[in-house]
């Protein structure tokens, strides 16, 4: 499962079973952590989840966004409570990217706003899958 962590919504997308193919799933609007929590684990769940993968964003510096720190601070709760591993990729323009896919295709701005979170979470997890891990 693909998580595109950001201050207002998590963007959830999930690979097929030989993990070539990364799709868009659904966007959860944040409201507080547990019930954030509690949300992405039903869906783990429900989709028999095995693997996280969690979009890591970092400053020009190098240094973790905030949105960054979000998801390391989700990571570990995450871990804990569902008991599967977190991995990383590294987040840059992904959400410029599927913008650009929704726009290309004249999917009208609130129909983006909607679902753009869960395209960059399948992007996201598509270079997972392509091999591009972030190093930590």
């Amino acid at each position: 499962m693909g998580l595109d962590m950001g201050m207002r919504r998590i963007g959830v997308a999930l690979s097929n079973a030989e993990r070539t193919l990364a799709q868009p799933l659904s966007v959860i609007q944040c409201k507080n952590r547990d019930r954030d929590i509690s949300a992405i684990s039903d869906l783990a769940k429900e989709n028999e989840v095995g693997l996280l993968v969690m979009g890591l964003s970092r400053r020009s510096n190098g240094e973790l966004s905030p949105t960054g720190e979000k998801a390391r601070r989700y990571a570990k709760r995450l871990k804990r409570v569902l008991g599967l591993p977190v991995e990383f990729v590294d987040e840059a323009n992904t959400t410029a990217e599927a913008d650009e896919v929704l726009s290309a295709a004249r999917v009208s701005r609130d129909k983006r706003l909607k679902v753009v979170d869960m395209l960059a979470a399948s992007l996201i997890l598509k270079r997972y899958l392509d091999g591009e891990r972030e190093q930590l």
